[in-house]
C-alpha cells in the first residue's frame, strides 16, 4: 500500500464498472427484446433443415410403403438342382446373401422367405373339385422354409415322410380346402402331361395363416386360399388356382410336377430406416448387389452361376430422387421468403438501436475511444444476449424435431445468429464512419444491379423451368420471385414519395389539416436519407410476394388435383356393376334424384368391341352408349370429349346405322362415314355411321386409346342388352356415404352390394393429397407465410418506434395549439398507412407478376400427385387474400401501437419540454 507524505495511506480511484454489465442494467427490456428476437430468429432457422429431413424421410418411406414389400425386397432366384437338392443348400445360399447386405442398408423385420417352386401348375383332374363353368382347378407346388413359424397346423399333419412312388405328400390351406372341395386325405390327381404319365398328390394336412397380411406370404402363388382367376380365351371363364406346401425331402418332385422348379430367396429391405439424405449411397449399394460387383461375388461363392437377383428398388429410388428435386424449388421459396424478411428486420432493429443510441456512440468517440475498440464492445454486449438466446433456441429446436442429421441445423442457426449479433455492431461502425459525401449513382449501380439479377432469374426460369430434370435445388431459380419483391421494393420506394407527396399537396388544398401534416410527413419519411425507408416495403413486398406466390401454388394444386379427380371418375361420383351385371333401374333412378346431383347419365360399355372395316381391317374399341343429351352436358362439365348431342340424332329407321362418334385414335383409321360394323363381344353387331370425333370420353380413366360412342335410343334398338347401363357418372356434390347406402338398398337385386364400385371425385382428389411429400410442402409454406407475416408485422412497428420520438415530439407541440388526442390518432394513421397500403398493394401486383413470368415454367406433376401439364395461370383470389390479410394485420398493429404509445409519449414530451 502506497502512503501519502502524511503518512496516511492513499485512496483508489474505484474501478470503472465494466461496461457490458452497465449496460444491461441501464436498459434491461431492450436486451430482452433482442434475445427474443434472436431466440425466435435462431429457433426458425434451426428447425428448418430439421424439418426439411424429417419430411423428405417421411415422403421417401412413405412412397417405398406404398409400393408394397414385393418391390422393396432383393429377390434371388436360381434353377433347382434336381437330384441334388437339399434345405442345407437352400440355407447356405441365404447365409450367403445375407452376408452381403449392408451397411447402407438393412433388412425388414420380417425377415428373409425362401425356398423352392415348382414352375407352373397343373390342371387337377378329380371330378369332385369345384369346377365353375367346367374349368377343372389348378395347382402348384412349392417348399417353404419356417412355413410353420408363420401358419398354424388344422387338421392333419405337415407333410413329409412319403415313398418316391406313392402320391407327393401335402398340406393344403383350409380355406382352399373348403373352396375346392378338397378336404383332409384326398388324392388329387394331374392330367397327363406331355409324357402322358398324370401325377398325384394327398392332402396330409390343413393349415391356416396366422397372418394373411403377414408379408411372409408375399408374392407367394395362392398359399392362404385358392384364387379366383380367368382364362385367357374369349369369352374369360373363371377357374380356381391354389398351392400346396411340400416338405423338405419332398424337393426332387418339384420338377417333375411343374415341368421344372425353381429356387428363390427374398430380402425385404427395411424401407423404414432408408434416409433420403443417404439415399444416393442405398442407391450405389443395391445396384451392385443387383448387378455388379456383389452379384459376380455371390454368384462365386455360392457356386450358382445360374444366380439372378432382381429388384424394383433402383427404379424406385430414381422415381423418390426425382420426386424430391421436383418438390424442392416449390417448397424453398417460402422459407427463402421468410428469411428475406427476417434479414430486413435485422437491419432495422440495428438501425434503431443505432439512432437510439447515437449520442452515446459520439461522444464515446469524441472522448478518444476508437472506432474498433467502440465496435468490439458493442459485439460483447450483443454477445451476453444473443449467444444464450440463440444456443437455447436451437436445443429447443432439437429436442422437438428429432433427426439424424446435424449439419444443416448448425450452420443455419450459426449464420441467423452471426446475423443477429452483428447488426447493431455494422451499423455503428457505419455512423462512426467519417461522413461521406451524398453518392447517388452508388444507389442507382446497386438498384441495377438488383434488377439485371432478377432478369436474368427469370429468363432462367422461363428458359430452364423451376425443377430442371436431374440438377435438384437451384439457388437463382428459387431466389426468382424474391428477387421480383426486392425489385418492386425498390421501384416503390423511388416512387412512393413522389405520389405521396402529390396526395399531400392534394390534402393541403382541403380545409383539414390533419391528412395534409401525415401525408407530408409520410412523403418526407418515406424519401428521408437518414432513414432506411426501402427496408419495411421490401419487408413488407417479400412477405405479400411469398404468400401470394405460395397461395397460387396451393391454390393451383388444388384445382389440378380436383380435375384429374373428375376426369379418372368420369365426374364427381360413379357407381360401377360388377363385370357382367347391370344396374338396377330403381338404383340408376334414387341416384339421380339425390340431393346435390346436378348432371347425371346411365352409360353402357363394352371393352372387348371390335369395328371391322378400318384401315387395318378391324379394331378393338371400347363402345359407350349414353342418352346424347345427358352425355353431353356430362362431358361439357368434365371438359372432356364435349361434343353437340344433335350430332347423334337420326338412326331412328331400324334399317338405318346408328350414328357414333369416334376416338381421334380411331378417327386416324377409320375416317368419318359409314359403312362400319360393330361387333360387341356379348353378342350382336350393328352398323355404326361416323358422324363426329370426340377427344376423349368420361367413361374411360384416361379418355385415350379407340372408342366409340353411340346415342341410346338407337343402339339400343340395333342390340337390345345396350338398353341397361352398367355404371352411373352424375357431377355435383355428391357425398359418397349416401351412394353406398343406395347401392345397399336397391343393388342386391343384381349383385352383392360389396361388388359394387362406388367412387367419387372428392375421395380420389384426398388419396392423391395423402402423399406426405405433399402434406410437408404444405404445412411448410403455410408457416413459412406464417414466419414471413410476422417479420414483416415487426418491420413495420419497428419504423414506427424508430419514428416514435420525433412523431411525439410533434404531437406534443400541436397538442398545445389545441390538437386533441382523438387528431393526434388520425395523423399517425395518415402518416403510417400510406406506406403500408402501397406495399401491401405493390406486393399483390408483383406476386401476380412473378405468377405471370415465371408460372409457365412450373411443374406441379410432383404436388399433384398425377402428371398435369406444365404451367401455373395467375389466380386474383388468392393472392388478393393474403394481400389483404397482411393488409389488415399491418393496420391493426399500426392502431395499436399508435393508441398504446402515443399517448404515452405525448405525456413524456409535455412533461420534459421540447429538448429538441
Amino acid at each position: 500500500m502506497t502512503r501519502r507524505a502524511s503518512g496516511r495511506p492513499a485512496v483508489r480511484p474505484p474501478a470503472p464498472a465494466p461496461w457490458v454489465r452497465t449496460r444491461l442494467r441501464a436498459a434491461p427490456l431492450t436486451a430482452l427484446l433482442a434475445a427474443a428476437l434472436a431466440f425466435t430468429a435462431v429457433f426458425l432457422a434451426a428447425a428448418l433443415p430439421r424439418a426439411l429431413d424429417r419430411a423428405a424421410d417421411q415422403a421417401l418411406r412413405s412412397f417405398l410403403h406404398d409400393r408394397g414389400p414385393g418391390p422393396t425386397s432383393l429377390t434371388a432366384t436360381s434353377a433347382a438342382r434336381y437330384g441334388r437338392q437339399s434345405p442345407e443348400d437352400l440355407d447356405s445360399v441365404l447365409a450367403a446373401l445375407l452376408a452381403r447386405t449392408g451397411p447402407e442398408f438393412r433388412l425388414a423385420a420380417s425377415g428373409p422367405v425362401h425356398g423352392s417352386q415348382a414352375v407352373r401348375a397343373r390342371d387337377l383332374a378329380n371330378p369332385e373339385l369345384a369346377r365353375p363353368e367346367g374349368i377343372p382347378p389348378r395347382m402348384s407346388l412349392i417348399h417353404l422354409r419356417q412355413a410353420e413359424r408363420h401358419a398354424r397346423l388344422v387338421a392333419g399333419r405337415w407333410p413329409g415322410g412319403g415313398a418316391p412312388d406313392a402320391p407327393v405328400p401335402v398340406a393344403l390351406s383350409q380355406k382352399a380346402s373348403q373352396t375346392l372341395n378338397a378336404p383332409l386325405g384326398t388324392v388329387v390327381e394331374t392330367l397327363p402331361d406331355l409324357s402322358g404319365v398324370p401325377r398325384k398328390a394327398e392332402v396330409v394336412g390343413l393349415y391356416a395363416a396366422v397372418d394373411e397380411d403377414d408379408v411372409y406370404w408375399t408374392e407367394l402363388p395362392c398359399l392362404t386360399h385358392a384364387c379366383a382367376l380367368r382364362t385367357t380365351t374369349s369369352p374369360p371363364k373363371p377357374y380356381w388356382q391354389t398351392a400346396a406346401l411340400v416338405g423338405a425331402d419332398a424337393l426332387d418332385r418339384l420338377a417333375p410336377w411343374g415341368e421344372s422348379a425353381e429356387d428363390f430367396w427374398r430380402l425385404p429391405v427395411d424401407t423404414g430406416a432408408l434416409r433420403a439424405d443417404r439415399l444416393p449411397a442405398v442407391q450405389k449399394e443395391v445396384a451392385s448387389y443387383v448387378a455388379g460387383p456383389t452379384a459376380t461375388g455371390l454368384t462365386r461363392s455360392t457356386g450358382r452361376g445360374d444366380l439372378r437377383i432382381t429388384s424394383r428398388l433402383p427404379q424406385l429410388f430414381t422415381q423418390a430422387r426425382a420426386r424430391q428435386q421436383a418438390a424442392a424449388p416449390l417448397a424453398a421459396i417460402g422459407p427463402a421468403g421468410v428469411a428475406g424478411v427476417a434479414v430486413v428486420v435485422f437491419c432495422l432493429a440495428g438501425a434503431l438501436a443505432a439512432d437510439r443510441r447515437r449520442e452515446e456512440l459520439v461522444l464515446l468517440r469524441a472522448r478518444g475511444g476508437s472506432r474498433g475498440g467502440i465496435v468490439r464492445r458493442l459485439l460483447a454486449e450483443g454477445a451476453v444476449t444473443v449467444l444464450p438466446a440463440a444456443a437455447l433456441a436451437t436445443a429447443l429446436a432439437v429436442v422437438l424435431l428429432p433427426a439424424p442429421r446435424w449439419t444443416g441445423t448448425l450452420l443455419a442457426a450459426a449464420a441467423t445468429a452471426l446475423l443477429a449479433l452483428l447488426a447493431f455492431p455494422v451499423r455503428a461502425a457505419v455512423l462512426l464512419s467519417p461522413p461521406r459525401g451524398p453518392a447517388p449513382r452508388r444507389r442507382l449501380v446497386a438498384e441495377l444491379l438488383v434488377l439485371a439479377a432478377t432478369v436474368a432469374a427469370v429468363v432462367e426460369v422461363r428458359r430452364r423451368g423451376v425443377a430442371p430434370a436431374g440438377q435438384g435445388l437451384d439457388p437463382l431459380l428459387v431466389a426468382a420471385p424474391l428477387l421480383l419483391a426486392l425489385s418492386g421494393g425498390l421501384l416503390l420506394a423511388r416512387l412512393l414519395p413522389a405520389a405521396v407527396g402529390a396526395l399531400a399537396r392534394a390534402a393541403g388544398r382541403g380545409r383539414g389539416l390533419i391528412g395534409f401534416l401525415g401525408l407530408a410527413r409520410a412523403a418526407r419519411g418515406t424519401g428521408s436519407r437518414a432513414r432506411p425507408s426501402a427496408l419495411p416495403l421490401v419487408a413488407l413486398l417479400l412477405a405479400v410476394t411469398t404468400g401470394g406466390f405460395g397461395a397460387t401454388v396451393l391454390d393451383a394444386v388444388d384445382t389440378a388435383r380436383l380435375r384429374v379427380a373428375r376426369l379418372e371418375v368420369g365426374g364427381d361420383a360413379r357407381i360401377a356393376a360388377p363385370a357382367g351385371a347391370v344396374l338396377p333401374e330403381p338404383l340408376v333412378r334414387a341416384a339421380a334424384a339425390l340431393p346435390g346431383v346436378k348432371t347425371s347419365v346411365g352409360v353402357w360399355t363394352d371393352d372387348q368391341a371390335f369395328v371391322f372395316g378400318t384401315s387395318q381391317g378391324s379394331t378393338q374399341v371400347l363402345v359407350v352408349v349414353a342418352e346424347p343429351a345427358a352425355y353431353a352436358e356430362l362431358a361439357r362439365t368434365v371438359r372432356r370429349g364435349r361434343f353437340d348431342p344433335a350430332l347423334l340424332a337420326g338412326g331412328g329407321s331400324p334399317d338405318a346405322p346408328v350414328p357414333a362418334l369416334f376416338s381421334t385414335a380411331l378417327a386416324r383409321q377409320a375416317p368419318t362415314g359409314s359403312g362400319y360394323r360393330l361387333r360387341l363381344d356379348a353378342g350382336g353387331e350393328l352398323r355404326i355411321n361416323a358422324v363426329g370425333v370426340v377427344d376423349g370420353t368420361p367413361a374411360k380413366p384416361g379418355g385415350g386409346g379407340a372408342f366409340v360412342v353411340l346415342p341410346a335410343g338407337p343402339a339400343a334398338a340395333a342390340a337390345p342388352l345396350t338398353a341397361r347401363p352398367d355404371r352411373w357418372l352424375a357431377t355435383g356434390a355428391v357425398g359418397e356415404r349416401r351412394l353406398r347406402e343406395l347401392v345397399r338398398a336397391h343393388g342386391a337385386s343384381a349383385a352383392p352390394a360389396e361388388e359394387f364400385q362406388v367412387t367419387t371425385s372428392t375421395a380420389v382428389a384426398d388419396g392423391l393429397g395423402r402423399d406426405p411429400l405433399q402434406r410437408a410442402a404444405g404445412r411448410l409454406f403455410w408457416a413459412s407465410l406464417a414466419g414471413a407475416a410476422g417479420f414483416a408485422l415487426l418491420a413495420v412497428l419497428l419504423t414506427l418506434v424508430r419514428a416514435a420520438p420525433e412523431r411525439a415530439a410533434l404531437l406534443a407541440r400541436l397538442r398545445t395549439m389545441g390538437l386533441r388526442p382523438r387528431e393526434g390518432l388520425r395523423l399517425i394513421l395518415a402518416e403510417a398507412l400510406p406506406q403500408a397500403v402501397a406495399a401491401t398493394l405493390g406486393g399483390a401486383a408483383v406476386a401476380a407478376a412473378a405468377v405471370a413470368l415465371l408460372g409457365p415454367a412450373v411443374d406441379l406433376s410432383t404436388l399433384v400427385g398425377s402428371p398435369v401439364p406444365t404451367g401455373l395461370r395467375p389466380a386474383l383470389r388468392p393472392v388478393l387474400v393474403q394481400a389483404l390479410a397482411l393488409a389488415a394485420l399491418v393496420a391493426a398493429a399500426v392502431l395499436v401501437e399508435a393508441a398504446v404509445s402515443g399517448r404515452r409519449q405525448i405525456t413524456t414530451e409535455l412533461r420534459a419540454g421540447d429538448q429538441r
